[in-house]
């Protein structure tokens, strides 16, 4: 297999897991980093309480409007499927409920991934100290440059919004094969989970980058070189921000899970002492 360079990113391609371990063993480290953000969770409770609080804010907003999708779904449904007015009744039912978990599952993808972007830019305080206080207990942040607030704010929130905007980009494709039966009832969200993981782990990632003086590219960069422990970060942590209050209550976890997986990334230490 021809060896990936990356020095241009100082990531240490040496230091990840060897080739000869499965793909599958990796994802579950990767989920297993969201553990030990709840671990840190736990051992920090102060601080972590803090990053709930913005996760709240937001929490609230995106489940009234999500709330709302579930309310006109139907009609939304009809309005798509406008085709099967004149069917009979079994299969108009079929078709629109088939759009009607489509349009749920759209909505489920661009809520959570929005939900984060918003988020992290209005506790980006305290989620930049939570992602701090990780980093210094794994031995500190090798070349940190010193990135004034408002700049680092501004860089984040545009780093989020192309994030949001490459969501919507595969969502549309998604919500067409949510149309397809069976496979857009099986298929299609596996597929939505591993899209919306991927991009989970990018946005997370943000803060420990940045300190490095990294951008966008650099992180999905450094992140691509260990697809699958990435992979199993991001669907872990997507998977629960689907449960009702998953999102609000781990949003802090999944900012320290992030920070080791940004540290695993660079081929720094993740284990104390």
């Amino acid at each position: 297999m021809r060896r990936r360079v990356t020095t241009l990113l100082d990531v240490h391609a040496s230091e990840l897991p060897s080739t000869a371990v499965g793909a599958g063993r990796r994802f579950v480290g990767g989920a297993t980093l969201l553990l030990r953000g709840v671990g840190l969770y736990v051992r920090s409770p102060g601080l972590m309480l803090l990053g709930i609080v913005p996760a709240l804010i937001s929490g609230a907003i995106f489940a009234t409007a999500y709330a709302l999708l579930v309310f006109f779904v139907d009609d939304l449904a009809a309005a798509a499927t406008p085709f099967a007015d004149g069917w009979a009744t079994t299969p108009r039912s079929v078709v629109r409920v088939i759009a009607g978990l489509a349009f749920l599952g759209l909505g489920g993808l661009l809520t959570v991934l929005t939900f984060t972007a918003v988020t992290l830019v209005i506790g980006d305080p305290f989620y930049e100290k939570i992602s701090e206080r990780v980093e210094r207990r794994y031995g500190g942040t090798p070349d940190e440059v010193e990135v004034p607030f408002w700049p680092s704010l501004r860089r984040s929130a545009a780093d989020s919004l192309r994030l949001v905007a490459l969501a919507a980009l595969f969502g549309v494709p998604l919500f067409a094969a949510g149309f397809i039966p069976v496979v857009g009832q099986t298929v299609v969200p596996v597929i939505g989970a591993a899209v919306g993981g991927w991009l989970l782990a990018v946005e997370l990632t943000g803060a420990p980058f940045s300190r490095r003086g990294k951008r966008l590219p650099h992180r999905r960069a450094a992140l691509k070189v260990d697809r699958p422990t990435s992979l199993g970060f991001g669907v872990a942590v997507f998977v629960c921000f689907l449960i009702p209050l998953g999102a609000v209550l781990l949003m802090p976890a999944a900012v320290a899970g992030a920070t080791l997986l940004a540290r695993r990334s660079l081929g720094q230490p993740i284990t104390e002492g």
